[in-house]
């Protein structure tokens, strides 16, 4: 899934380069206009580097909880020289306990079908304890809709999924949404994303 760049330790990802800009566009609109953006599972850090360059006006606190994450991370962030990319903080989001007290936004690619259940439950644990009040959680992925999936091909990646890792897979966006109104996060909106992915954006309630 990754592969070394020209850092050692700092580490690729081919699904990065299809899936940033989108990602980006929908960013741009929702996010606010200043505070701090805390990255849940930053992976190799390239959409850090992206987004932080993109967006000026955001500083992007980067975070993930596997050590050779966090060394990619850190890797990227020094090349990028970008002032507004912090460096890497450990974060488990299964964890009661988070390295931040409060953010404007909290961003989460592609996590949540590859991690337990108790990890998007810590999500939206978390998402409620330091998200600023009106403040936006954006979650990245494929999701079931109804109960079924949205495309052969998610059937396909759910199965792949779960061999894996019997505690991953592709989750019903309304137990998304129902957990994340249970710590007074409304979703907002759904929009289509390329290769059958949603974007999902969440705002606290004020």
């Amino acid at each position: 899934m990754t592969k070394p760049s020209d850092s050692a330790e700092a580490l690729t990802s081919p699904s990065v380069a299809r899936n940033r800009d989108p990602i980006l566009s929908v960013l741009r609109r929702v996010l606010p206009q200043t505070g701090q953006v805390l990255e849940i599972a930053s992976g190799t850090g390239e959409h850090a580097v992206h987004f932080a360059a993109a967006l000026p006006h955001l500083t992007w606190q980067p975070t993930d909880r596997d050590e050779q994450a966090l060394k990619s991370i850190a890797a990227h962030q020094a090349a990028s020289g970008l002032p507004n990319l912090l460096a890497p903080l450990v974060l488990d989001a299964a964890t009661p306990e988070w390295p931040v007290e409060r953010v404007a936004a909290i961003v989460a690619i592609n996590m949540v079908h590859i991690s337990p259940w108790q990890a998007t439950q810590g999500i939206m644990a978390g998402a409620g304890q330091v998200l600023a009040p009106g403040g936006v959680l954006y979650l990245y992925g494929a999701y079931k809709e109804n109960g079924a999936h949205t495309a052969p091909s998610n059937e396909a990646f759910d199965l792949d999924l779960r061999r894996r890792n019997p505690e991953w897979g592709v989750r019903d966006l309304e137990a998304v949404a129902d957990l994340a109104r249970a710590h007074g996060l409304d979703l907002v909106e759904r929009a289509q994303m390329p290769a059958n992915n949603l974007s999902l954006v969440f705002r606290r309630s004020k």
